[in-house]
C-alpha cells in the first residue's frame, strides 16, 4: 500500500501513483511496461495473476525492476506531512526524509518498554508513563535489596522473602 495522497502538499503527478492502490507511489518497481507499483500492491497481485494489472502484458516478479531515476527524483522531491499529523504532528518533510521522521516522531504510537505492560501511548509521554508504571521494577525501599514491581509494592515482605532465600542457600 503506498502513502495517502490527501498527506501530500502540492500537486502529485498521476504517474507517481500506484496503478493498483492509486496511492502515492511505496517501495515503487516497474514493469517492462513501465506501469508502476508499490512493492506490496504488486507482489500481492502477482501471487493470483500472471499479468500487468493495467495492460494485461505477461508479468512476473523477476521482470519488475527499480522505478526510472527521474521518477525516484520526483517522489523524493514530494513534500509530505507525517502520518501522525492527525495526532497533532506539523512536520512537513520530503519523501526521501519521511521514514526517519516518523520513526522517532513525538507523536507516534509505541509500547511500554516495561516486560508484561500493555499500554501504548504516544513517543512524547514516554516519561511519564514509566514514572507511573505498574510494572517498572525498583529496589526495594526497606533495604533488602530486592527489586520488586511497583504493583508488587503493597504484597512484598523483606523477611518473608530473604527467608526464602535462606532456605534456598542451604
Amino acid at each position: 500500500m503506498g502513502y495517502e495522497i490527501e498527506r501530500f502538499l502540492g500537486y502529485v503527478n498521476d504517474g507517481l501513483l500506484c496503478c493498483i492502490c492509486r496511492d502515492v507511489l511505496e517501495h515503487p518497481l516497474q514493469a517492462p511496461c513501465e506501469h508502476a507499483f508499490c512493492t506490496t500492491c504488486i507482489h500481492g497481485w502477482l501471487v493470483h495473476h500472471n499479468n500487468c494489472p493495467e495492460d494485461r502484458q505477461v508479468l512476473a516478479v523477476t521482470d519488475l525492476r527499480a522505478l526510472h531515476r527521474y521518477m525516484r527524483n520526483d517522489l523524493s522531491r514530494l513534500q509530505i506531512q507525517c502520518k501522525n499529523y492527525r495526532s497533532g504532528c506539523e512536520m512537513v518533510c520530503s519523501l526521501e526524509s519521511v521514514d526517519k521522521h516518523e520513526r522517532e516522531c513525538e507523536y507516534g504510537r509505541m509500547s511500554c518498554i516495561h516486560a508484561g505492560c500493555p499500554v501504548q501511548f504516544e513517543r512524547r509521554h514516554l516519561d511519564s508513563h514509566l514514572a507511573v508504571c505498574e510494572h517498572r521494577s525498583r529496589e526495594c525501599p526497606n533495604g533488602c535489596g530486592y527489586a520488586i514491581l511497583s504493583a508488587e509494592d503493597l504484597h512484598h515482605n523483606c523477611i518473608a522473602e530473604l527467608r526464602t532465600e535462606l532456605e534456598l542457600l542451604r
